[in-house]
């Protein structure tokens, strides 16, 4: 083979490589990648990478070893067990006694035909590497990696360049540095590159976490539901993906889904930014910017006074007109009003409070309630309540009216168009639509688009499960306890009856024991009651 055809035949495989680095994601392998292509393209023996760490120092990556069988670093699970190299010595002077650590700070190769009469470098570990390895290191070729910037990221040196007809060691050839030059220059370019995608993808994915810290901060009474749902999505989905049997089994996802749906869990609530805190904390049915409760146990002692008043005026009446007989009477029916109207107060104050189910004839003492009479300053008749505090009080589930229950809705539809508003790569298009489908029913009758079952897909589906599970089980709502474990079962066994949820992905939640995977990580001792699988609404139908 002529020198013309092997420069040839080196420079394409010079090119493959080169095409080869810039397709490779994962950082273990690249690193790898390196090191072995520079090998075959010198004949080296052996080949080590280091990179350049924060504080200094060249940090072992990969060390490959063809005539000792050695292979440490990268993919293959061994540790390296040799310290870092400084850069600098503990007197703050550059370490130019080590090559590598001379070729990195100068930025410059290193070529060396024989480690044992060179002067000027420092092999003492090298050679007791050889001594108690029966290893010859002889020819050394060490060159520096340089990014866009010509900073030195890393160090590749080759080890031992070996005739490919002989097997002998030999220098390495001039025509050989600049190969590995070039391949360290298009190394350097391709581990830039993804180092910068790494760390762009780690800068939005802290942005995200940081958006829903702030979402869970704002409200004191849904602390932690941002960074909860996302940790039982992904539980979900990984056991989805697991299944090997019902109409699930066939689901998979790749690890860019997978990322996609992490990242659309953490955001699935960020139009809750633009939420009212006087919505979003109504911890009672009176509350706007104080609890008004207060304002009507102040009516109530105005209108005992007022009884008072009514009552000792009587009294008095049938001192001057002696009818003494009447006095036992009189007196009982004001205290026996006395005490009605202090247990009004203590009912309000419950009513005030907010469940999840207000009985109606509890609606109906409230309006009553209403209708007792107050006098105003002018000695007008006034009703006890307004009509704004009955229909707040009266509210059958929660704290929320209809129209304040609207303005929290509302937050799905902001969460979307925030999304959808984002220049999203190819691999997260579908984070607006896994985040914004979690109040979605199977139906067609949730919010905010009314998507059935077959509209949505199944990671949407997935996030639904995790948002109601997570809100059924939370104990920071102020209007309930949370529920124990069975009990959030057995309502979410009724929601898939109620067409509310994904049948088959509720199948998994419960035959996978996701639920309970859950609750050992994220519910209090007190809540992880036994669960009778058999007695879970529509589970036990699924599976008999």
């Amino acid at each position: 083979m002529t020198d013309q055809s092997v420069l040839l035949q080196q420079l394409e495989q010079l090119h493959a490589i080169g095409i080869a680095l810039s397709s490779e994601h994962d950082h273990k392998r690249l690193l790898e990648m390196i090191v072995i292509s520079a090998k075959e393209m010198t004949n080296a023996d052996g080949g080590t990478l280091y990179t350049v760490t924060e504080d200094q120092q060249l940090r072992f990556e990969i060390m490959r070893t063809r005539s000792l069988n050695i292979a440490m670093g990268g993919t293959t699970g061994i540790d390296i067990p040799f310290p870092s190299l400084p850069l600098y010595l503990n007197d703050g002077s550059p370490n130019h006694h080590m090559v590598a650590a001379y070729s990195s700070l100068n930025g410059c190769t290193v070529n060396i035909d024989d480690a044992y009469a060179v002067d000027g470098f420092d092999f003492s570990g090298t050679r007791e590497f050889d001594q108690a390895t029966g290893y010859r290191s002889c020819s050394f070729l060490t060159v520096p990696m340089k990014n866009h910037e010509n900073e030195i990221i890393g160090i590749l040196q080759l080890i031992n360049a070996q005739d490919p007809d002989t097997g002998d060691i030999m220098p390495f050839s001039l025509a050989s540095q600049r190969l590995v030059e070039s391949l360290a220059s298009q190394a350097a370019v391709a581990l830039t590159n993804q180092q910068l995608i790494t760390g762009l993808k780690s800068l939005f994915e802290a942005f995200i976490q940081l958006i829903a810290g702030a979402i869970d901060a704002k409200s004191p009474y849904t602390g932690g539901h941002c960074r909860r749902v996302p940790e039982l999505t992904m539980m979900l989905a990984e056991a989805a993906s697991r299944t090997s049997v019902g109409p699930i089994s066939g689901f998979s996802m790749s690890s860019k889904e997978v990322d996609e749906l992490r990242i659309a869990a953490w955001l699935h609530d960020c139009g809750k930014v633009t939420t009212p805190e006087a919505v979003m904390d109504k911890p009672t049915k009176l509350s706007t910017i104080f609890d008004r409760i207060e304002l009507i146990d102040q009516r109530f002692q105005l209108l005992k006074k007022q009884l008072e008043c009514g009552f000792l005026k009587e009294k008095l009446a049938c001192v001057q007109q002696g009818r003494h007989a009447a006095m036992p009477d009189l007196e009982h029916g004001f205290s026996a009003r006395l005490q009605q109207l202090e247990l009004d107060r203590i009912f309000l104050r419950q009513a005030n409070i907010g469940s999840e189910l207000m009985p109606v004839e509890d609606q109906q003492r409230v309006r009553h309630i209403g209708q007792y009479v107050l006098e105003d300053a002018l000695g007008q008749p006034v009703p006890f309540l307004t009509e704004e505090e009955i229909y707040n009080l009266t509210i059958e589930r929660g704290t929320l009216t209809e129209e304040e229950r609207s303005i929290i809705n509302h937050h799905i539809v902001v969460t979307i168009e925030m999304l959808e508003s984002l220049p999203y790569p190819p691999d997260l298009r579908r984070v607006p639509e896994y985040a914004g489908g979690h109040h979605e029913r199977m139906d067609g009758k949730g919010y905010p688009r009314g998507l059935t079952r077959e509209q949505m897909s199944i990671p949407a589906r997935v996030m639904s499960i995790a948002d109601i599970f997570e809100a059924l089980t939370s104990g920071d709502r102020p209007y309930k306890k949370a529920k124990r474990l069975s009990e959030a079962l057995q309502i979410l066994g009724n929601m898939k009856l109620d067409h509310h949820i994904d049948p088959d992905l509720f199948d998994v939640f419960i035959r996978e024991k996701v639920y309970l995977r859950y609750a050992e990580q994220y519910l209090q001792p007190d809540q992880i009651d036994e669960v009778d699988e058999s007695k879970i609404p529509g589970y036990a139908l699924s599976v008999s």
